[in-house]
């Protein structure tokens, strides 16, 4: 089975697992003119071409190269380098995110390009309807858990205030409890039943303290 053969099978294959918006293109560099490099196309409609098409610009730098060097196998490996997820654009506005690979004969001559165009002009449009979506009014606030309970809210809130402190319980003087405990009391915590009790133990103060703490500002 000759390379072209293989390659045209690629081609097809990629286009039916990416749909109509993926148009996979083949040059011949070799056997064909370069004003009508294309010898094999899927979804041409992508950028309106078809078999006998000249080249893209990607595909130009090729010719460029071959003028250049005058001869195809001139070209080594290190002068051409494969391409993959850069954009273009259609003259009809269309966005395409494309890969450009080149194709080497086994003496290791140029002989195809390969390329695959999709156009992801209308997801896009989709990503920036997205983003207005999940971005927040409030790009500092942090995303909350969802908790499936009052002690698990309760479990939460102390350790948010362990992290407005910056530092453990074990290492916390007065003002550091106190800066944790009056979060929680502006947080609610502290109408969770026998809160009290479970905030204290943590904190390793007594009850008495702990409403101390509280009434500190008052």
């Amino acid at each position: 089975m000759g390379r072209l053969t293989v390659l045209k099978q690629i081609a097809h294959d990629i286009a039916c697992q990416f749909g109509p918006d993926c148009e996979v293109v083949i040059h011949d560099l070799k056997t064909n003119d370069p004003e009508t490099s294309i010898v094999y196309i899927e979804n041409g409609h992508v950028t309106n071409r078809g078999v006998g098409d000249g080249p893209s610009n990607a595909v130009f730098d090729v010719i460029r190269h071959i003028h250049k060097n005058k001869n195809p196998d001139d070209i080594q490996p290190d002068d051409l380098k494969d391409h993959a997820g850069y954009l273009m654009k259609t003259s009809d506005g269309k966005i395409l995110k494309c890969s450009t690979s080149y194709i080497r004969d086994d003496d290791g001559s140029l002989h195809y390009v390969f390329g695959i165009n999709y156009d992801i002009s209308r997801l896009t449009m989709v990503e920036s309807a997205l983003h207005d979506l999940v971005t927040p009014v409030n790009t500092e606030e942090k995303p909350k858990e969802i908790t499936h309970n009052v002690n698990d809210l309760l479990d939460h809130l102390i350790e948010e205030s362990v992290a407005l402190v910056g530092k453990p319980v074990a290492l916390m003087n007065k003002d550091d409890k106190v800066t944790a405990i009056q979060f929680l009391n502006d947080s609610g915590a502290f109408l969770i039943t026998k809160s009290g009790d479970k905030v204290a133990n943590y904190f390793g103060i007594s009850k008495y303290t702990l409403y101390s703490y509280i009434d500190v500002n008052k």
